[in-house]
């Protein structure tokens, strides 16, 4: 016992803490800062041992662990399921250290310490106890899925917003003259964002021999943006059939500032709307009490 409470319980407690942190963390992406080697490192006699003990615990031992963990239940899950959270992962960038094997071995580990701890939380008896551990253990098992859908639809909607300008950088290279590989190159190196990073990793595909629409049908793989599908669509029927870039590239952009136009005075069309339960719920009752509280005092001193 420990203060009160089971060594098993808190235990799992224990886990269910510490794992969130390290959760947080693997979506944000930290990078690791890496030490420069030495003038002389290559002078250095190489010692394995040494090596691998100079590594953090997180690359020599969780991480090795979380990816034999994750291959195992990637084994025993049915192919949809392996499927919809690969394809989550893409769309969430792979933040962090997150790849497919790790979320799986992640949903594991949190669904069997919530199924643990929320047993033991249940107040004793079977019935209550059962049910909370299953509560638990289930919200312990979406929550990696909630993070990457939540990290995924924030990524796609800075694509979206992107995607418009990026577009008609595009399109006034072309127009001056570049190639349509340049011009994406020139865009892809001035840019910063997920929009950036995924022309970057698209280009990277196309330099080691990936034909170029099959490069496109991997960047709409990783990204959930229809305005980007229909580009990419239109690109490639451009090619086929042999219509010019520019003039694709220039309606195209058109498009696109006009449906963000239209974007826009939908959402601010939705104001008045989303605006009516706060004002409701919390500023119609404080103002009724400081325009009728006295009138209603003054009336019922009056009667009574």
């Amino acid at each position: 016992m420990l203060l009160g409470v089971p060594i098993y319980v808190a235990a799992a407690a224990g886990l269910v803490v510490g794992s969130l942190p390290l959760l947080a963390w693997s979506l944000a992406g930290v990078r690791v800062r890496r030490t420069p080697l030495p003038e002389n490192a290559a002078e250095l006699p190489i010692d394995q041992r040494q090596a691998l003990l100079r590594t953090r615990p997180l690359d020599r031992i969780i991480l090795p662990t979380m990816k034999a963990l994750g291959r195992g239940v990637r084994r025993i899950s049915p192919a949809g399921w392996i499927e919809a959270l690969d394809r989550r992962v893409r769309i969430a960038g792979s933040p962090g250290f997150w790849t497919l094997e790790r979320a799986l071995a992640m949903k594991m580990v949190l669904g069997i310490v919530g199924v643990i701890g929320g047993f033991q939380w249940g107040g004793g008896l079977l019935f209550g106890s059962a049910i909370t551990g299953l509560l638990v253990g289930g919200f312990g098992y979406v929550l990696p899925d909630l993070l990457l859908w939540s990290r995924g639809k924030e990524r796609q909607e800075i694509i979206q917003r992107e995607l418009p300008d990026t577009l008609d950088q595009l399109t006034i290279s072309v127009e001056a003259g570049l190639g349509f590989d340049a011009a994406l190159t020139r865009v892809a190196s001035t840019g910063q964002g997920p929009l950036a990073e995924e022309l970057r990793r698209l280009l990277g595909e196309v330099k080691v021999g990936v034909p170029r629409g099959e490069a496109l049908r991997h960047l709409l793989d990783r990204t959930d943006v229809q305005e980007l599908r229909h580009f990419v669509l239109a690109l490639q029927q451009a090619e086929e059939y042999g219509l010019p870039v520019a003039r694709v590239l220039r309606i195209q952009s058109s498009e696109l500032r006009v449906k963000r136009r239209q974007r826009a005075e939908e959402q601010a069309m939705k104001i008045p709307v989303k605006i009516v339960f706060p004002l409701v719920l919390c500023i119609f009752p404080a103002l009724f009490v400081v325009l009728l509280g006295p009138a209603v005092i003054r009336v019922m001193r009056t009667l009574f």
